[in-house]
């Protein structure tokens, strides 16, 4: 080999004696050659044989050092000239490039290339570059420094619909005339005074597009040799698909947070529509089956029976959604080969294209559905099922007529994966719908629901159970008449929410009116009251009943208050078990708590509970709540507010409870449920009160018969005079013979006539049968006979025996011949 030959001269004439290819070798990370292929062999004059498995070096001239091997090793890549060594011991030097890459798993190897063509410019590059700028598959386009367009490719021409030649000479806003062309140009302006490159994203529809399509745009200065810039290139790129992919995920997660917020089920509709309008379809309906308004499960999925679809929500682009045929609330009946009915039974999305031969033949079947789609240009629809749980919802509608391109396969995708988001988030508020109506109706079940109207008290209530719950929670207030015309006044509060503190809540109120028709004092009321919450949860836990267990357990910890109220003296006793202090207003408008003992939880047991005596004056205002009420802020400040509201002394109870709730809550929902019960005192006055003190003697009956003829008699009670004396007489009797002094004998005319007779035994009488020959035993049986109802309460002095008569019973049905 000519030693003054030069390497370029050498590697050119092989390259063009040969195939145009590029040599290639592979060496492993010891050094040792791998892989040889023809081309190396041309270069070389090695064959595969001769190489493969020889350490690397020995093809150089001269070794690499050991500076570059590290840099390379860090790089992952070495480039540069290499001196390697010819078969025939010529020298030749060559550009090399080697990449360190992994062959196989765990297994590294460098990859050695050089180029067996020449790296002069060939006369056809030139050519290559002109057809590479008329056919690139971006459009590209150049203008000079006065932003006048020099060149088009031809993707541009089709954008703009107009060819190279016509756009000459021309701006881009003078061929364009858009609010897009101005912000390229402005960005085009910038890269001629600054030199730099400027980027701009723009989605909008060209005048050759039929839609909009997304666009990333580059605008580049173009400078001589001098860096002189002499014009400005502009390409643009057609990312559509990448930015509608992302639209999909923003639209996803647009859902993810919107749907689903409440535990609704028109809300969730209303989400599920408000998502997808417009970004998805400009028309959107939302129907549930009709079987789910009577609260049974959905069937499963496919459903082939009769589609009968209520609307729960619909949205448009335009405004009050014209496009509807069928109203909100409203029923919408399908066909079976309605594309409601059609995707149910398929069990997946339905797509379709309205044209006008298939109109033709719906027409038939639903003419104003057709109107209105041939009036507002619908041309493309689908429907989804809304399926959760294997079971059957309903369908969402998606239609398009603003948007001029039809539903995709990509849509119908994105519209699968946003109703069945909606159906779990729809399903999930259904089941905690039917589970808190029937909480509520469990507990509206056991509240009064009406509060009896007494003479000596005047009340209204009001119930809130609490937003966002899972359900209803086991707040209580109870309203119960008591002998002597006194009434007692209950409010409680379980812990916990759902059915089983309901449950709770119901066999409390129920214990409670038991005990209060014993007619016990609140302290001794509450007392049993708490020996019966911690029996009952002892039983559940020891027979390992877990509902049961767990409705008593939300009863431990319960707070209560109990007050008996008594019209004739205006006297009010009062015992409370954890629970919030009562409110008292008095007449001149003073309110302030009600100072009471501190008593614990219901279910703790081991302390005692106290009760108090006030005197409340007619006319004062007792307010009873739960702990809901004080809300999850300022205790002191709700506090204030119910103290200035229910100063204001307003005339209807009613009205008073409304202005309180809307004071303290403000109209927010309340985070707990809320119970308040207002009542305002009144007194019996002396003219409907007789009391007389009789002696232990069997002489003073006749007596005691002629003060209850004269005082009836004074009330105008004509019609009551034979058979209260009959009751007067039997009373005084049994105490005279089996009770002992002090006897007290006191009529009460409230709403009902009450006879009372009191003395210092604490035995207490009882009905029995008596036989054909015996004295005694029929005083109490002719007592329960003549009187609508009677009793006995143990007082502190002894005991008192009550009969009571309604008043409206005895005008109309009194026969004397009794």
């Amino acid at each position: 080999m000519d030693p003054h030959r030069s390497a370029g001269d050498d590697l050119s004439d092989r390259s063009t004696r040969h195939a145009v290819g590029a040599a290639r070798a592979t060496v492993d990370l010891r050094g040792i050659v791998t892989a040889w292929n023809q081309e190396a062999q041309q270069l070389l004059g090695y064959g595969s044989g001769e190489v493969v498995g020889r350490p690397a070096v020995d093809l150089l001239c001269e070794g690499v050092s050991e500076a570059e091997l590290r840099s390379a090793a860090a790089r992952g890549r070495w480039r540069g000239q290499a001196a390697l060594r010819h078969r025939d011991g010529s020298r030749l030097e060559v550009g090399l490039l080697a990449h360190r890459r992994e062959a196989a798993p765990a297994v590294e190897e460098w990859l050695l290339v050089t180029p067996l063509q020449g790296t002069e410019p060939h006369p056809q590059d030139d050519e290559l570059t002109a057809w590479a700028f008329r056919q690139s598959p971006c459009a590209a386009v150049v203008y000079d420094t006065d932003l006048r367009l020099r060149r088009a490719n031809a993707i541009d021409e089709q954008l703009v619909d107009l060819t190279e030649e016509e756009m000459r000479g021309l701006r881009l806003v003078d061929f364009l005339p858009y609010p897009e062309s101005e912000v390229m140009e402005a960005h085009m302006r910038l890269a001629l005074q600054t030199g730099e490159r400027q980027q701009v994203e723009l989605y909008w529809r060209a005048p050759g597009q039929s839609r909009a399509h997304a666009w990333s745009i580059l605008l580049a200065p173009l400078k001589d040799e001098a860096a002189q810039v002499r014009g400005a290139c502009l390409v643009a790129l057609d990312t559509t698909e990448a930015y509608e992919a992302r639209q999909r995920l923003l639209l996803l997660s647009d859902a993810g947070a919107r749907i689903g917020r409440t535990l609704d089920v028109t809300h969730t509709a209303e989400d599920l529509v408000a998502v997808a309008v417009p970004c998805l379809a400009d028309l959107v309906t939302v129907g549930l089956l009709t079987c789910l308004d009577s609260g049974i499960d959905p069937p499963p999925s496919p459903y082939r029976g009769p589609v009968d679809l209520r609307r729960i929500a619909h949205g448009s682009v335009l405004e009050g959604c014209p496009e509807s045929v069928v109203a909100l609330g409203g029923l919408d009946p399908c066909l079976p080969s309605s594309p409601s009915a059609r995707c149910l039974a398929a069990g997946r999305a339905v797509r379709y294209e309205l044209s006008e031969s298939a109109l033709a033949q719906w027409a038939i079947e639903r003419p104003q559905r057709v109107a209105q789609v041939r009036r507002y240009g619908i041309h493309s629809a689908m429907a989804v099922p809304l399926l959760a749980r294997g079971a059957v919802l309903g369908v969402v509608l998606l239609a398009r007529h603003r948007r001029p391109e039809p539903f995709t396969e990509d849509d119908v995708m994105l519209a699968e994966e946003l109703a069945a988001r909606a159906a779990v988030c729809i399903d999930n508020a259904r089941r905690y719908t039917r589970e808190r109506n029937a909480s509520l109706t469990l507990q509206r079940s056991l509240l009064p629901p009406d509060l009896p109207r007494r003479t000596a008290l005047e009340c209204a209530s009001r119930y809130l159970p609490a937003a966002g719950q899972p359900g209803v929670g086991g707040d209580w207030f109870d309203v119960i008449p008591l002998p002597g015309a006194r009434v007692a006044l209950v409010v409680g509060d379980v812990v916990g929410h759902g059915v089983h503190a309901s449950a709770a809540m119901g066999r409390l109120r129920t214990t409670i009116r038991a005990l209060a028709d014993v007619d016990l004092a609140p302290d001794e009321l509450l007392t049993r009251l708490d020996d019966l919450v911690i029996h009952l949860s002892d039983e559940a836990e020891d027979a390992g009943d877990l509902e049961s267990a767990a409705g008593t357990a939300g009863a431990i910890g319960a707070s209560c208050l109990y007050a008996v109220y008594d019209p004739i003296s205006g006297h009010c006793t009062l015992a409370r078990a954890g629970h919030p202090l009562p409110l008292v207003v008095t007449p001149d408008g003073t309110a302030d708590l009600l100072e009471l003992p501190a008593g614990p939880p219901l279910g703790l047991g081991g302390l005692p509970f106290e009760s108090i005596e006030v005197e409340l004056a007619a006319g004062s205002l007792l307010a009873l709540y739960t702990d809901g009420l004080l809300g999850t802020g300022s205790p002191d400040q709700a506090l204030q507010a119910m103290r200035e509201v229910l100063a204001r002394r307003e005339p209807s109870l009613s009205i008073l409870c409304d202005t309180v709730l809307q004071s303290v809550l403000h109209d927010r929902p309340a985070d707990d449920d809320v119970a308040l019960l207002l009542a305002r005192t009144h007194t019996l006055g002396a003219d409907q009160v007789a009391t007389w003190q009789l002696a232990a003697d069997p002489a003073v009956v006749a007596q005691a018969r002629k003060h209850t003829a004269e005082q009836l008699t004074t009330w105008g009670l004509h019609e009551a005079v034979f058979t209260t004396e009959l009751v007067v007489s039997e009373l005084v009797t049994n105490a005279i013979r089996y009770g002992c002094p002090p006897i007290q004998l006191r009529l009460i005319r409230e709403r009902s006539l009450i006879c009372e007779v009191s003395d210092g035994s604490n035995t207490a009488p009882h009905l029995r049968r008596a036989r054909v020959f015996d004295e005694g035993g029929r005083g109490l049986l002719l007592v329960a006979q003549l009187t609508q109802r009677w009793g006995t309460r143990q007082t502190h002095a002894g005991k008192t025996i009550w009969a009571e008569q309604d008043l409206a019973v005895v005008s109309a049905d009194q026969d004397p011949a009794l």
